[in-house]
């Protein structure tokens, strides 16, 4: 059996997989399904997304195993890509100021040969793109295996992504309690003005609050990863979104939108996954162009610093000042002072904004979402036990492949417990 028709043997399967058991489709059950009245316009087509990607995927089976390649020679191809992105990036944002420039004219022949390169540029790293994927999911490949995290010498599924312009989540919560009860996929283009006008018609007219965030990834098959810069964060995102691909397979993955517990083990799992593969990945392939510390920072010692952005420490701690938000509205919405733990997050949302942290809203949804992420001691999430325990359940187990073994069968918070405290 060739290479291509394996691969497409293999996209097909998952595709089918992940597209029914994907927690981004909507099956109307309560109340709450009333908002797709104001959604439904908005809604992204992940059918047709998925189609796409996988077409491309098969057509890059079709050049056949990128691991004969020399690890010199992978190296160049994502070399060559980050700094073609970088190029993209400053062509970008040239044409941006000169936009700006009060002086502008249509007429501009710098700005209409700017435009030029720029699409120019566009297109060739598209090109580009197609390689470095294929050799990032072959590292991403090796990793996992030297991980112990494949079976059948391959990892199941096949870790496949493509680089794309991500969609947005609608968040749905309670105004008195924070809890994610629906999330909705939105079109990559949906505007600031739409986003804000589709806010207000759901809290207006169901009473729930709501929030459209940006993400990172989006666990399709081939999975979505946002377009990005930074090599460290791409490789984590990609084996963070391969792990909920994995768990899909599992009583975790399947029960994923059973409850919030189910879904902050779940989210927290592939942090930490994502975390650690990707360190392990820089380490083996590229470990020359950082320095590590104890405490895993990093930094760049080579030029344009088109792999990493230097880690700054802070006056102002974003986690723990969010960890410290986090608890006061929980006791005023344990109290039932829902309007005062509003006014609160809004006076917390400025105090975010003046310490350079944009964050446009900040209210009940946005803590239903980011609170799911917990693989660190202060986040979003608060006092809730879940994410400490799936931390201690890392701690206690042999690597991470016997923590995502034992974690990836468990079916409620309570197993998880239970384990937590049984060694």
């Amino acid at each position: 059996m060739s290479n291509s028709i394996r691969i497409f043997k293999q996209i097909l399967l998952g595709c089918f997989v992940l597209l029914v058991t994907t927690t981004s489709v909507w099956q109307p059950e309560s109340n709450v399904d009333r908002i797709r009245a104001y959604s439904r316009p908005f809604e992204f087509d992940f059918f047709g997304w998925t189609i796409n990607a996988a077409w491309q995927k098969i057509s890059a089976a079709s050049l056949g195993p990128i691991r004969h390649l020399s690890d010199h020679q992978q190296r160049k191809i994502v070399k060559d890509y980050f700094q073609n992105y970088s190029y993209a990036q400053d062509l970008k944002n040239s044409l941006e100021t000169l936009y700006a420039d009060p002086d502008y004219s249509l007429k501009n022949s710098e700005s209409l040969v700017l435009e030029r390169k720029f699409e120019d540029q566009k297109k060739h790293l598209e090109k580009l793109a197609f390689f470095a994927e294929t050799v990032i999911q072959d590292q991403v490949s090796h990793t996992l295996d030297e991980l112990g995290l494949i079976a059948f010498d391959q990892p199941l599924p096949p870790v496949l992504y493509h680089i794309t312009n991500l969609p947005k989540n609608l968040i749905i919560s309670p105004r008195d309690k924070i809890i994610q009860e629906k999330s909705i996929s939105l079109v990559t283009d949906i505007s600031p003005a739409q986003e804000i006008d589709l806010e207000s018609s759901v809290e207006e007219n169901t009473g729930f609050s709501a929030l459209v965030v940006p993400v990172g990834g989006v666990g399709t098959y081939p999975t979505m990863i946002i377009s990005t810069g930074n090599l460290l964060y791409l490789v984590d995102t990609v084996a963070h979104e391969w792990t909920h691909n994995l768990l899909v397979f599992r009583p975790l993955g399947w029960n994923y939108s059973k409850n919030s517990a189910l879904r902050t083990m779940n989210e927290t799992a592939a942090s930490i996954a994502g975390e650690e593969i990707s360190w392990s990945l820089i380490r083996r392939y590229y470990g020359d162009l950082i320095s590590l510390d104890k405490d895993f920072s990093y930094k760049t010692y080579e030029a344009n610093d088109y792999f990493f952005q230097p880690e700054i420490q802070e006056r102002f701690d974003f986690q723990k000042e969010m960890y410290q938000t986090r608890l006061a509205v929980d006791a005023l919405l344990e109290d039932n002072e829902i309007e005062k733990a509003e006014n609160y997050m809004e006076a917390r949302r400025r105090v975010f904004w003046e310490n350079g942290y944009k964050i446009r809203k900040l209210n009940q949804a946005y803590f239903a979402f980011y609170g799911a992420y917990a693989d660190k001691p202060f986040s979003a999430a608060g006092t809730d036990p879940v994410g400490n325990d799936v931390r201690l359940l890392r701690a206690r187990s042999r690597n991470l492949s016997t923590f995502i073994q034992k974690l990836s069968w468990m079916s409620s918070y309570n197993q998880l417990n239970t384990a937590v405290n049984s060694y």
